[in-house]
């Protein structure tokens, strides 16, 4: 599964597509629990970078990117050309952050 090659361009330097499988995506829902949120909170009050929502956004883009992999070696693809991350955050959620990775699952030739 860590074979599988994820980027964000068209192609990939130096290996060529041999066909495209489909679309594949990855989907990660973060909650920003209470202790979180007072810490952003004080954050947003007197500025400065707040670790503890980069922290889970650094989770939720770990956990999108291995799924993706993992879906994309379970459709026997060899790579994921195309990858596209957009990052929400629910409202009236108390706090949710929801990360979706897409891309085009895709076989190399050998």
């Amino acid at each position: 599964m860590h074979d599988i090659i994820l980027t964000t361009t068209p192609t990939i330097p130096g290996r060529e597509i041999e066909r495209v499988i489909d679309i594949v995506t990855a989907e990660s829902v973060q909650g920003m629990n209470i202790i979180r949120d007072t810490f952003a909170s004080i954050t947003d009050i007197f500025g400065g970078r707040s670790t503890t929502t980069e922290n889970v956004l650094i989770e939720a883009r770990q956990d999108c990117l291995r799924e993706l992999r993992q879906r994309a070696a379970a459709m026997g693809a060899d790579a994921v050309v195309g990858v596209d991350l957009d990052y929400s955050e629910f409202q009236g959620g108390g706090g949710m952050l929801f990360l979706v990775a897409s891309g085009t699952a895709v076989k190399l030739r050998p």
